[in-house]
């Protein structure tokens, strides 16, 4: 931490901004600063995997927290997944709390209370964190798209995403651990003892003594110290990352960084779908600032209709707007999918620029960089990355797609950065990502002639539903 404590010291009152466009260097740094924390961890997720990455993620956690580091985690609900009994025996530890945001349908919950949640608190089951975030000693942070989960850092063997992430330090990073406390204060974030410790028919009783704890935690150092699970080449990298730290000195961006965020429940509505929030309102005020051009890279790409007219406004005021979004063949979601597909030519004739990117696309052999992605068939390439840049002036990197869910229902977060250089570079890889190797061009190029009937059919069945404020 000496590097960052010396950037710190050099740019007081500032906050610095470097950009994690890999999956490599994204990985390599959480578990760097996982291993290097010296007071506390707080993370901040919405899918946290029982795979390669997510066991070694919650391994080095417990790490740290043997030695002392005082760690908080927040994970939705929805997409958790992670036996009940090594869940509970990490909250059991002494220095590691664990909260579960809006718990409805997972952690403690049987399926007959899942049943009876969604049939009587439809909004609330569908209103998850979206968040992502990762705060280390309260100097340095990260957020962006990346979830806990091996295909967002390039060790999936099926798909793998191309993501972006911002990490931080300075004065920023006081406002996104601010954010966390207020989620970790709300009534929606619950103690996973608390959803272990029920009777009857509408909670799950888990219980682990203290060998049972003692071995869940000696099966997962063994797991990440097996070189089958944590490569050696990963191992070597993790221990370089002072060096890379330091070659980056000049690679940060200083100056103007503000942290975004949502408040828990994301707004006042307890029963409609609709309602907005703290991010859609900022980044719609940033859509109204634009006055050249904007540039967005979101995997979902689901208009509601105040969108619609958000957008059409600026392009009647002479604002060109590009927008790179999944194609049918990249997407890992059909019902997005379907939503984007009832939009289509809409958007086209409103003069929006769209590119749909490419399963196969040619930037994937520069931005695969991790230790098995030569040792692999190639796997699918989809689009996760969330990002906006307005007037080549300003950027912004979070969770936020461009639909319905994170317009409405999702709690969202993210970094604007007031800075040219940053931005025309942030830009810049977004339009390298839209070029022709990389993506089609939805006006010229028929998309969908290169997806199969049998997803075209599954994707038509869904865009006949009327879905489209959960999209």
């Amino acid at each position: 931490m000496a590097y960052i404590d010396k950037q710190l010291e050099s740019h007081q009152g500032q906050s610095g901004v470097y950009v994690l466009d890999t999956g490599e260097e994204a990985l390599l740094a959480r578990a760097w600063l996982a291993e290097h924390a010296q007071q506390s961890i707080e993370v901040q997720y919405f899918i946290w995997s029982a795979d390669n990455i997510g066991i070694l993620a919650a391994e080095a956690l417990l790490k740290a927290a043997d030695r002392g580091v005082a760690v908080r985690i927040i994970v939705d609900d929805l997409m958790i997944d992670a036996p009940d009994e090594s869940l509970l025996a990490l909250a059991r530890h002494p220095n590691i709390d664990i909260r579960i945001y809006n718990p409805k349908t997972s952690v403690g919950v049987p399926v007959q209370k899942r049943v009876l949640n969604v049939a009587g608190d439809f909004r609330g089951v569908n209103q998850r964190m979206h968040d992502k975030t990762f705060i280390v000693d309260g100097k340095v942070a990260i957020t962006g798209g990346r979830n806990m989960a091996a295909e967002y850092y390039d060790y999936n063997h099926e798909y793998n995403f191309r993501d972006r992430d911002a990490l931080v330090l300075g004065t920023v990073v006081a406002t996104m651990r601010s954010s966390f406390d207020v989620f970790w204060a709300s009534e929606l974030c619950v103690k996973v003892e608390e959803l272990y410790d029920g009777f009857g028919l509408m909670q799950k009783s888990v219980r682990v003594n203290e060998e049972e704890i003692a071995q869940i935690y000696r099966e997962l150092h063994d797991y990440a110290d097996s070189p089958e699970n944590f490569a050696a080449e990963v191992r070597s990298a993790i221990d370089s990352v002072p060096m890379a730290f330091s070659r980056l000195t000049g690679q940060v961006t200083w100056g103007k960084v503000d942290f975004i965020s949502d408040i828990p429940g994301k707004n006042g509505n307890r029963f409609r779908l609709s309602g907005g929030g703290v991010t859609t309102s900022v980044l719609a005020s940033l859509v109204d600032s634009a006055s050249d051009h904007i540039v967005i890279q979101s995997p979902y790409l689901v208009m509601s209709d105040e969108s619609l007219d958000l957008f059409r406004k600026a392009v009647a005021r002479g604002v060109k707007i590009r927008i790179n979004t999944n194609s049918l063949a990249s997407s890992d979601n059909l019902q997005a999918s379907s939503g984007y597909r009832n939009q289509r030519d809409e958007l086209l004739e409103m003069g929006l620029g769209i590119y749909e990117f490419r399963p196969d696309a040619e930037i994937k052999s520069k931005l695969l960089k991790s230790a098995i992605a030569d040792k692999v068939k190639p796997p699918i390439f989809s689009l996760h990355a969330k990002t906006m840049v307005v007037d080549s002036k300003t950027v912004y990197i979070g969770t936020y797609n461009l639909d319905p869910r994170s317009e409405n229902l999702n709690t969202e977060v993210g970094v604007i950065i007031q800075n040219e250089g940053l931005a025309r570079a942030v830009e810049s890889a977004i339009e390298m990502d839209m070029q022709a190797g990389n993506s089609w061009n939805a006006a010229a190029d028929d998309p969908d002639q290169y997806v199969s009937l049998f997803k075209r059919s599954k994707v038509r069945f869904w865009q006949l539903l009327p879905i489209k404020p959960l999209l």
